[in-house]
């Protein structure tokens, strides 16, 4: 089913009946700045075992990620230094943070000491986040070597491909895939583990040079 919330003006008996829907432990699919992805709320453990499901991975080995609405949201699950809060603030757009996990998270999450964490970039995304007062899993659609990508990046065609596994599909056009690049903040200097979309200086000197 696919899901037409405007961020900018949008409908909150439906905004209401969403976020209930993620709170309940219900998952969706929903736009980030990286393309399309599976989403839940992040406090729900029953959800995010469903999740993984959907993605044929096991919590206990596979690193997660957080989308969060804020800093501050960031601030109540991870633990962050001075610096770690000062270099994800200035390098917010396509980036993933792995940072040290607070005892907020839930009791799926024991066995890990980090987290990822993305500060929500598309307005559908900080929406649903804020309202619902948590953060959000977020999850990339899998996609098969022989798959045309349009089936991770048009709504339509994840709605026919994956729909039937979730609650609903949020409809905001067609999205690139854009993968995000990935720092270890856990401990410094920060490392770059993977590079994707996300801008670094040529002299970055909280990271590490290779």
């Amino acid at each position: 089913m696919l899901i037409k919330l405007y961020a900018d003006n949008p409908d909150y008996r439906l905004l209401t009946r969403l976020v209930d829907q993620l709170r309940d432990g219900e998952i969706f699919i929903y736009p980030t700045a990286s393309g399309y992805a599976y989403c839940c709320d992040a406090l729900n453990a029953r959800a995010i075992e469903e999740l993984c499901r959907l993605k044929g991975i096991d919590v206990r080995k596979k690193s997660l990620s957080m989308a969060c609405h804020s800093l501050s949201q960031v601030s109540e699950y991870c633990k962050m230094n001075d610096r770690a809060f000062k270099f994800i603030k200035e390098h917010e757009v396509n980036y993933t943070f792995i940072l040290p996990a607070s005892g907020a998270l839930p009791r799926i999450f024991k066995h890990r000491r980090e987290v990822g964490v993305r500060l929500a970039q598309h307005p559908i995304g900080q929406l649903l986040s804020e309202h619902l007062g948590n953060p959000l899993i977020t999850a990339s659609l899998p996609i098969e070597d022989s798959d045309e990508p349009e089936y991770v990046t048009n709504p339509e065609l994840i709605d026919e491909r994956f729909g039937s596994f979730v609650s609903g599909v949020f409809d905001a056009g067609d999205i690139p895939l854009a993968p995000s690049t990935v720092v270890d903040c856990t401990e410094e200097p920060f490392e770059i583990l993977r590079y994707g979309h996300g801008r670094l200086a040529d002299e970055e000197p909280l990271i590490k040079q290779e």
